[in-house]
């Protein structure tokens, strides 16, 4: 991470912000409990964003590891910096299908609030898989669109893209369409911008983390894979 910093208010929440790694560490431990057959690979991005002489600036361009090169506007948004390098880690596998976790934006938050995840995905019968299971465990998800004419609000002038969008508009979808510049388009992808946390205690699930989406994978990779 870097400069910049979110105010004071926003920090105290920021021990959620690992809500998308718990997920998939949730997932991998549900999938081993039950020997699932499925061969399944789990991958975390981790990344701290503190200041000091080695952090990232506003202006400076990044080399992902898919030979991408990135302009970041914002340090704050660190976490897609590491995440696009496991989609290309991901992806490097062949795998039949990726699915991503994070808690990305705040914008997914106003578009759907703190209960309903935003999914995106850029095959439909693998959406209709997720959504379908969701369902079935009560773990719901709502399907937010790949909008390609949004591309073009992170252009750079000087790298292939940019960290952020410009202006505040669409923003779950614009990282959304960050993100799928990293994975192939030939490899079903799905990404999951959510809260994953409550912020009022409920019955069976207490004010806190939550798992959100995990439940909803886990049933998808069940029915497909057995």
């Amino acid at each position: 991470g870097g400069i910049s910093l979110k105010p004071a208010k926003g920090m105290e929440d920021m021990r959620g912000d690992m809500g998308g790694a718990a997920a998939v560490s949730g997932t991998m431990l549900a999938l081993a409990k039950r020997k699932a057959k499925a061969n399944v690979v789990g991958l975390v991005g981790l990344v701290e964003n503190m200041p000091d002489g080695d952090a990232i600036r506003p202006g400076d361009i990044l080399t992902s590891a898919s030979g991408q090169t990135i302009e970041v506007q914002n340090t704050d948004a660190e976490g897609r910096l590491v995440l696009c390098d496991a989609l290309v880690e991901a992806d490097s596998e062949n795998p039949d299908l990726i699915l991503d976790f994070a808690t990305l934006t705040g914008a997914a938050r106003v578009a759907l609030g703190t209960d309903l995840p935003a999914l995106f995905c850029n095959n439909d019968k693998l959406a209709a898989d997720l959504a379908k299971a969701g369902d079935a465990v009560e773990d719901p998800m709502w399907r937010l669109p790949l909008w390609r004419p949004y591309r073009q609000l992170l252009e750079s002038k000087v790298a292939d893209i940019n960290n952020v969008s410009e202006g505040g508009f669409g923003g779950a979808i614009t990282a959304a369409l960050y993100l799928q510049e990293f994975v192939k388009d030939t490899t079903p992808w799905a990404h999951f911008d959510m809260m994953a946390w409550n912020v009022a205690g409920k019955p069976g699930r207490p004010a806190g983390g939550e798992a959100q989406a995990l439940r909803a994978v886990f049933e998808m990779l069940e029915k497909r894979y057995g």
